[in-house]
C-alpha cells in the first residue's frame, strides 16, 4: 500500500476529528498502548516486531521497555504518546503487512522494526511515505543505506539506537585487541546465510588483521544446520583460545553444548545477538558462565536511570530487561526529547513531523541508559560507546 502526502494528511485529519468526537481514551489493538491518554492529543508511534514465534524474546523486551517509557511519559503531562505495536514474527512479508495496519491506523513516527531482516523489506516504505523510524535493535546497515555494499544513498528517515552491525565487529576485535588476557588465538564461527552474521564477520575480520590479531580458523554454518560438531572440533584442534560468535543466542546456545560435550573449554565472545541465552527454554544456563559480550547495556549499572528502569521492568515482568529493552527504553525518550524541542504537536502534518524530527536528531544530543552523550548522523547511524558484559552466576555482570 502506497500513501501520498496529501492522502496522509487527509487521513491523520479525519482520524483525528473521529477521535476528538469520541472522546476515545485507552488501549489499541494488538498490544497498542495510550497509558489512558488522551488519544486525539497524543502522538501515534507505531512499531512492529516479533511478540510470537523463535524470535519473541527480543520482540517482547521491546514492547514491554516502550510501554514502560511512554506511561512514565505521559505521566509528566506534557507531551503525551499513543503506542501500537504489531507482531511481525520477525518475517519480512509479514512486516510489510504490519507497516500498512500502522499506517492505516494513522502512524506519526515510528519505532520500525526490531529485527534487521524486516527493517530492510520496509525500509522503502518509510522513504516513500516518509515517516520518521528509530530503531531500537535492527543493526543492519539495510535498514538505513540504499547501498549497502558501500554503505552510500541514506534513506534519510530512519535511524538507529543500536550500533550497525559493521560497528559491532570493529568494536569487538578492538577490544579483543586490548584485552589479550581473554586469548591469544582466535576461532570464529558465524553463520554464512544471514547478513547479521556475515556483516559483523567482515569487519572484525578487517579490523583484527589491522590490529595484528591472530585468528586460528574459521567456521560456518547455515540456518539449517543443527550440529556443530565438526566446527567445534575445528576449533580445538587449531588451539583457539577464545572464540568470537557473532551469531544468535539459539545456535550459539547449541555450540556452548556441543563444546561441553567435546571438554573444548576456550572464552566464549559474542555481539547483542547473543542476548536472551539465558531466558532459552531447556537451556543449562551454566553452560554459558564465563560467556563475554558486547552490549550498549548492562542492567547492573548503578547509575538511577538504570536502577529505575530496571526494577520497574523486574517487577512487572519478573525478568531482567535485556539491551533490546533498554534502546527501546531510550527510543522513546530520544523521540520525546526531540517532539519537545522541535514543539512537535499532534494535528501536524506528517510531512512536517518527519522534516522535524530529523532536523533534531541531527543536531540534538542525548542521555540514555544505553550511552550518553548519543549523537545521531546524517544517515541514521548512533554514536556511544560500547560496554563487555559477562555472564557470572547466571547473571550478565558489567565488565569494566
Amino acid at each position: 500500500m502506497k500513501y501520498s502526502n496529501s492522502l496522509k494528511t487527509g487521513l491523520a485529519a479525519v482520524m483525528a476529528l473521529s477521535l476528538a468526537a469520541c472522546g476515545s481514551s485507552g488501549s489499541g489493538d494488538n498490544g497498542g498502548s495510550s497509558s489512558g491518554t488522551d488519544t486525539a492529543a497524543a502522538i501515534k508511534l507505531g512499531a512492529s516486531g516479533p511478540i510470537t514465534g523463535d524470535a519473541a524474546v527480543y520482540g517482547l523486551a521491546v514492547q514491554h521497555a516502550a510501554e514502560i517509557a511512554i506511561e512514565e511519559v505521559n505521566a509528566l503531562g506534557g507531551t503525551q504518546i499513543e503506542l501500537k505495536f504489531e507482531d511481525d514474527q520477525a518475517d519480512g512479508e509479514k512486516a510489510v503487512s504490519a507497516y500498512n495496519a500502522l499506517m492505516d491506523w494513522g502512524m506519526q513516527i515510528s519505532l520500525a522494526t526490531v529485527t534487521s531482516g524486516s527493517g530492510q523489506a520496509v525500509a522503502p516504505n518509510y522513504e516513500q511515505d516518509n515517516i520518521f523510524g528509530l530503531t531500537p535493535s535492527g543493526s543492519s546497515t539495510a535498514i538505513i543505506y540504499k547501498d549497502t555494499v558501500n554503505n552510500k544513498d541514506p534513506y534519510g528517515v530512519l535511524f538507529q539506537m543500536c550500533f550497525t552491525d559493521p560497528n559491532q565487529g570493529t568494536a569487538s576485535a578492538d577490544y579483543l585487541a586490548a584485552h589479550t588476557d581473554l586469548g591469544s588465538k582466535i576461532g570464529i564461527i558465524y553463520r554464512s546465510d544471514d547478513n547479521y552474521s556475515t556483516g559483523i564477520y567482515q569487519t572484525f575480520k578487517a579490523e583484527a588483521d589491522k590490529k595484528g590479531l591472530t585468528i586460528v580458523d574459521t567456521e560456518t554454518f547455515i540456518n539449517s544446520d543443527t550440529d556443530y560438531s565438526v566446527q567445534v572440533k575445528k576449533l580445538a584442534d587449531a588451539g583457539a583460545d577464545i572464540v568470537f560468535l557473532p551469531i544468535y543466542y539459539q545456535p550459539a546456545s547449541q555450540i556452548l553444548v556441543e563444546a561441553d560435550k567435546q571438554g573444548y573449554t576456550p572464552n566464549f565472545f559474542g555481539c547483542d545477538g547473543m542476548d536472551g541465552i539465558l531466558t532459552l527454554d531447556n537451556f543449562d544456563i551454566k553452560l554459558a558462565e564465563g560467556l563475554y559480550m558486547l552490549t550498549p547495556f548492562s542492567a547492573d549499572a548503578e547509575d538511577e536511570k538504570t536502577v529505575n528502569f530496571v526494577k520497574k521492568y523486574t517487577e512487572k515482568y519478573g525478568e531482567v530487561p535485556n539491551q533490546f529493552a533498554a534502546d527501546a527504553y531510550d527510543c522513546v525518550y530520544a523521540i520525546k526529547q526531540a517532539i519537545d524541542h522541535a514543539g512537535i504537536t499532534a494535528d501536524m502534518a506528517t510531512d512536517d513531523i518527519t522534516a522535524a524530527m530529523v532536523k533534531e536528531f541531527t543536531s540534538m544530543t542525548f542521555d540514555g541508559i544505553t550511552g550518553s552523550s548519543m549523537t545521531w548522523s546524517a544517515s541514521g547511524e548512533v554514536s556511544k560507546a560500547p560496554k563487555a558484559v559477562i555472564i557470572e552466576n547466571g547473571v550478565y555482570v558489567g565488565v569494566e
